[in-house]
């Protein structure tokens, strides 16, 4: 029996336990790796169609977008952190050598990067296969040479490199300043590019992104020292070298745009608001000289000024610069809400460009004396390939040696300004100022802080709710919110008295970096409270100082995201002097530079928005030295 049972049992292994077997590991094979496979596709797709920035301490990832692309998502997102401060502030003073800006600009970089590994435990190898020199420099710092090594081990594994960037950076803020200070100027440079050209990953944004901050804060010194200082009183009506030409364009791009203000935008009749030279309806509540204005109406705006320019001349061959009134902006909001294709879209572009091709004065200097004021973001005129937001206007090549003026612009294009979005104020003489002025330096600030704005739940990153959470947390007294969802920020007299009592007024991104409410806000003697530099900072060169802790207070928000900070708690912890300072630099010596006059302005002792503009307009256009 014993015998038997032996025999039959591994027959019944045979028959019964590998058919068993195979059926689970068959199930097995094709099921368990579903979820890691799942999660590798999820990831592969997140990480193809994001961006990755590394500023300071942080990482930004943002996915792209219908409106932004990744480049100005970047922008959207970076922060100065203590340690680096906007290097357009840092060395602009005269005693800093300008041939030793990219320098240290490249220091800040390299110090980033090598921050990223100092905390590695593998540090602890010599560096092979540098040049002699470099070797010479980098051995005298021991800890950017173990970095180096970390770097190099890290360059196939992204996802370390990132997760080491945000470990620390103070060691190597040392370093660097040790060698500045120590005058081994030289020696830095070789380090930083050692550093980026041999140990950066080439498949990662690292060059780009260095790139990218180097030409906008480049870029900002360059657009300041276009700046024309006078005396506003003396010279207003000197024009020897300073004439303006008005194209007169056919009425297809601008007139005829404004007559289909009943159905540009579904739910508005847009026509209330192009009224009145385009400043709108009166708003008597608020007093003389406000007005319902939209914020895409600076075309008309400027439009309607530049016509009563004192230096307009109607002869081109006595011209130095040359205004094209186009209306880009509402040529974009007619068509945002019907259903057309691209080439719809762009066809009066082309056709704009095509009819200053004919004309001798754009072909003698090929546009780089001639201006566009664009009322909408510089990312509507920059459609991507695979989107059907705005147009392509300023990608066109003809489009890249003019001047263009807008609302925001792309923050690495030398030929683009900022100026200020339109307010609901437009004084007609000195004494609107002056009583306006009157007005908010008394106003009795009842609230410390106010937001007005809405949540943003669809955009993760976003920290208005994490703002709004904190707001109302509070006392109406601390801090006041004031819900857009409402609709009462339709409403400028409810907008602009709260502002007019508030103390700080909480600016956070919106759609895009920067917000008409940062200006609301300034216009009422309110202090902005920004959180992202590209909202202010490194938009306005011609009519907001560089240093802009006089007229705002500026909180991470990155720490914000984080909990780190209780904006509430920070603000209330700003002594009063401090707050009465800023009040009065934003009253008396901002806020008319901000604001755009009627028409028919007449100023004897202020430069508006409108005059600065123009007169650094000019100041750009005599630096070229064109024919």
């Amino acid at each position: 029996m014993v015998t038997v049972l032996s025999k039959r049992k591994p027959k019944a292994q045979k028959k019964i336990e590998p058919r068993r077997g195979c059926l689970r590991s068959c199930v097995a094979w094709f099921v368990y790796p579903l979820p890691t496979a799942l999660f590798f596709m999820i990831l592969m797709f997140v990480w193809s169609s994001s961006t990755t920035y590394i500023s300071g301490r942080i990482v930004h990832v943002c996915i792209s977008s219908r409106k932004l692309s990744n480049l100005y998502c970047l922008s959207a997102t970076t922060q100065p952190n203590k340690n680096l401060q906007l290097p357009f502030r840092n060395f602009s003073s005269p005693e800093f050598p300008k041939n030793k800006i990219p320098i240290v600009e490249e220091k800040l970089e390299t110090k980033g990067l090598v921050a990223s590994v100092l905390q590695d435990d593998s540090v602890n190898r010599n560096l092979k296969g540098e040049s002699e020199e470099v070797s010479n420099v980098i051995q005298n710092h021991s800890v950017l040479t173990n970095a180096l090594e970390v770097i190099d081990d890290l360059k196939d594994d992204s996802s370390s490199v990132l997760k080491a960037v945000v470990n620390a950076t103070s060691l190597v803020d040392k370093i660097v300043e040790n060698e500045v200070a120590s005058g081994h100027t030289n020696d830095s440079e070789q380090v930083s590019s050692f550093v980026i050209e041999n140990h950066i990953p080439q498949n990662d944004d690292f060059g780009e992104i260095k790139k990218a901050k180097q030409v906008v804060e480049e870029q900002l010194r360059v657009h300041r020292s276009w700046t024309v200082k006078q005396n506003w009183n003396r010279n207003q009506h000197q024009c020897d070298g300073r004439g303006i030409y008005v194209y007169e364009l056919p009425p297809k791009f601008n007139k005829d745009l404004v007559a289909q203000c009943h159905d540009m935008v579904p739910w508005v009749d847009m026509c209330k608001y192009l009224s009145n030279n385009a400043l709108g309806e009166p708003i008597p509540e608020l007093g003389n000289r406000w007005f319902q204005t939209h914020q895409y109406s600076l075309e008309l705006i400027f439009h309607s000024r530049v016509l009563r320019h004192p230096c307009r001349v109607y002869d081109e061959n006595q011209a130095k610069l040359f205004y094209v009134p186009y209306y880009g902006g509402l040529d974009i909001l007619r068509w945002h809400f019907k259903n057309v294709s691209n080439e719809v879209k762009d066809t009066l572009a082309f056709e704009l460009v095509n009819w200053l091709e004919m004309q001798k004065a754009w072909d003698k200097n090929l546009g780089k004396d001639h201006v566009f004021v664009l009322g909408k973001i510089s990312w509507d005129f920059r459609r991507k390939d695979n989107s059907s937001w705005g147009t392509r206007f300023l990608e066109l090549e003809e489009m890249q040696n003019p001047m263009k003026l807008m609302i925001e612009r792309q923050p690495w294009e030398l030929n683009e300004i900022g100026i200020p979005h339109p307010t609901h104020f437009h004084p007609h003489s000195d004494d609107d100022i002056r009583a306006w002025q009157r007005k908010i330096i008394s106003s009795h600030r009842r609230n410390l802080v106010s937001f007005a704005g809405a949540a943003r739940p669809d955009a993760q990153d976003n920290i208005r709710s994490i703002l709004i959470d904190q707001c109302t947390s509070t006392t109406d007294e601390q801090c006041k919110f004031f819900d857009c969802k409402s609709r009462h920020c339709d409403e400028p007299q409810s907008l602009i008295g709260l502002f007019t009592e508030s103390e700080f007024c909480l600016q956070p991104p919106g759609d895009s970096p920067t917000r008409k409410s940062v200006f609301d806000s300034l216009v009422s003697g309110c202090i902005p409270v920004l959180f992202d530099p590209f909202t202010a900072y490194y938009q306005y060169p011609w009519h907001l100082p560089e240093d802009h802790g006089n007229y705002s207070v500026f909180i991470d928000q990155e720490e914000v995201r984080k909990m780190k900070v209780n904006v509430v708690e920070r603000l209330m912890k700003v002594p009063l002097k401090e707050r009465d300072d800023m009040r009065r630099y934003i009253v008396y010596e901002l806020m008319p530079k901000l604001v755009y006059g009627d028409q028919d302005a007449k100023f004897e002792l202020f430069q508006d928005a409108f005059s600065i503009t123009m007169n650094n307009l000019f100041g750009r256009v005599k630096s070229l030295n064109l024919e």
